[in-house]
């Protein structure tokens, strides 16, 4: 007799490895993107009929490429996956971990396609399942990190009167001058009314990092974003101790151990939570514990994910206080030419809006997925 106290059991794992156009180049300073963007879809379908949907999207440079994701996912986790109860999800992230080291971003796809099927079986979104909301929307922060800056203010120049304030700017590519000249751009032409953060994903050594940075300091950003190389702590910290600005950590914190360290050297002010690298919802909660006990805020960062994921970034937010700095997710609506989602995640007056219905709160079709993105494996 089948025990009815188990729920959903998960039954069968389809994969997708996926390649999207964008519409601009981004140059990010530890890699730059043009052309086209690959992820990793995740449909896991439970003996009952329920399907829950997820996404893997790394980033070579950052945490693994899409096509290791793809193998990972097919060859190593799909056998623990299929069997298991849906319900017993920490069980199933524990032997995801014992199966395969790292591949945190494929153990974020399954993990947000669990609480799918979750939220929908019980008729509620994967914010209730992860502690009730305290925010219905997030403020977006888009990031200007296109080569032609010129463009990028244009862009500004239309989404500033439609309500976006975040704007966070890749510093670091460019040469320190160039860096200046366009910070003094942004400034005269929209002055403190947007709320600017600067980025320079690690392109600065400790040796002149604190000569730039003072530079920067002037044009008062809310923050500045993992100036030098993860490993360099100290100067992080001597950075934190000695800006007017704060120093948020990204690459320093990819996980709660690494946060630990962090708030031991006091190292940052604030940190970035990915799903991507920290290993999804779950853990991005566990991480926020800290930070929270800590007094660091958080900030929603992204890789290259599309709907899918960044649905699943909205729930994790709305039901996470901590993170208050806003989230950088702008890939569907500004960046990506298509998305696989029947219908996108709203946008409205300069936030993101936490979807509502049953688990992530989004329709995916078969129709949707191959007309939103070239499909160039199956599994």
């Amino acid at each position: 007799m089948p025990d009815v106290t188990a729920g959903p059991i998960l039954d069968h794992l389809k994969l997708y490895l996926v390649e999207s156009p964008i519409k601009m180049a981004r140059a990010q300073g530890v890699g730059s993107v043009r052309g086209s963007v690959k992820r990793v879809l995740i449909r896991l379908t439970t003996r009952c009929g329920i399907t829950g949907w997820g996404e893997a999207a790394p980033w070579e440079v950052f945490t693994n490429t899409p096509e290791s994701a793809f193998s990972a996912l097919d060859l190593y986790l799909r056998p623990v996956v299929q069997g298991h109860p849906a319900r017993r999800l920490r069980e199933l992230l524990a032997k995801m971990d014992r199966t395969v080291t790292n591949c945190t971003d494929a153990k974020a796809g399954i993990e947000m396609a669990v609480l799918d099927i979750l939220g929908k079986a019980q008729g509620v979104s994967v914010a209730d399942l992860l502690g009730g909301r305290v925010r219905d929307s997030i403020p977006l922060s888009f990031s200007i990190a296109d080569p032609d800056f010129a463009a990028d203010l244009e862009r500004m120049k239309a989404m500033v009167p439609a309500g976006n304030r975040l704007f966070k700017v890749k510093t670091g590519v460019k040469p320190h001058a160039e860096d200046m000249a366009h910070l003094e751009a942004i400034r005269d032409t929209f002055g403190d009314t947007v709320d600017l953060r600067l980025d320079y994903n690690q392109a600065l050594e400790p040796f002149r990092a604190m000569t730039v940075l003072r530079d920067v300091d002037r044009f008062r950003p809310t923050f500045i974003e993992q100036p030098v190389p993860r490993r360099h702590l100290d100067a992080m910290a001597g950075f934190a101790h000695a800006l007017d600005t704060p120093i948020l950590a990204d690459e320093s914190c990819f996980d709660a151990t690494d946060l630990l360290e962090v708030v031991r050297r006091q190292a940052a002010d604030a940190i970035s939570v990915k799903l991507m690298k920290c290993g999804g919802m779950l853990r991005a909660q566990q991480m926020m514990a800290i930070a929270d006990t800590a007094g660091l805020p958080g900030y929603g960062g992204t890789l290259w994910e599309g709907g899918i994921a960044l649905a699943a970034g909205t729930q994790m937010i709305a039901a996470t206080p901590g993170i208050s700095l806003g989230c950088e997710f702008y890939m569907p609506h500004h960046v990506l030419t298509e998305d696989v989602l029947e219908e996108r995640i709203p946008n409205r007056e300069g936030a993101v809006v936490v979807p509502d219905g049953p688990g992530l709160g989004i329709s995916v079709s078969e129709a949707s997925l191959r007309g939103g993105a070239r499909v160039l494996a199956e599994a």
